[in-house]
């Protein structure tokens, strides 16, 4: 899960979260593991955003690699291995310019990693939370099942409830919805989709008020 915070007039949203998932960083029919080659994609996307003036939170050894200061916070603790999150430090390293990576989830059970990216957004006062998929965007149907399927490019969170798109989990949405915070939907794995994201051009769909 990436933050980032933008000082840049070119960014179109100043505090943003990146939600990515185990799955969405696996091979399309691979085995069950992370590809170190779609890790290193995403990273070298979020440098472009970073080099914005846009600062973030996700894969700390890749970004590293291709330097860009990374802390780890984690809400389960890991003595020797990462920070436990704290609110006000994860906003300091922000507003130092570095990545923060989000893990363990929220710490306890039962809730999922949209939710996670929900409630760490809502804590730090994210702007928008960017999904990032391996579709690109939200379908009335299945595109997969359904070769009619049309693809929204802007959706209320109303309509997105009165549809039963899926979204996110009720949890993450009803968080989303609450606290007014746009998400945006994407396809990952076609580059610059992130920086356009960021920048605030047509990129997948955007769900708001």
């Amino acid at each position: 899960m990436l933050a980032m915070q933008s000082d840049s007039s070119a960014a179109a949203y100043k505090r943003i979260v990146l939600k990515l998932s185990g799955e969405a960083l696996r091979e399309t029919g691979g085995r069950d593991t992370i590809s170190p080659q779609i890790v290193r994609e995403i990273a070298s996307q979020i440098k472009e955003v970073h080099e914005l003036g846009v600062h973030g939170m996700a894969l700390q050894s890749q970004l590293e690699q291709i330097g860009v200061a990374t802390r780890v916070q984690t809400a389960i603790e890991m003595k020797n291995v990462a920070e436990p999150f704290i609110f006000r430090r994860a906003i300091r390293h922000l507003e130092l310019g570095r990545v923060v990576i989000f893990v363990a989830g929220t710490g306890n059970p039962y809730f999922s990693t949209d939710t996670t990216a929900a409630l760490r957004a809502s804590e730090i006062g994210a702007d928008i939370i960017l999904k990032a998929t391996k579709v690109d965007g939200i379908y009335d149907r299945d595109p997969n099942m359904h070769t009619g399927a049309r693809r929204y490019e802007r959706v209320t969170f109303t309509e997105a409830l009165t549809k039963r798109l899926q979204i996110m989990d009720s949890t993450a949405f009803s968080l989303c919805m609450d606290n007014k915070i746009p998400i945006v939907v994407f396809d990952m794995n076609k580059p610059g989709n992130i920086r356009d994201a960021v920048l605030g051009k047509n990129v997948g769909t955007i769900v708001s008020e």
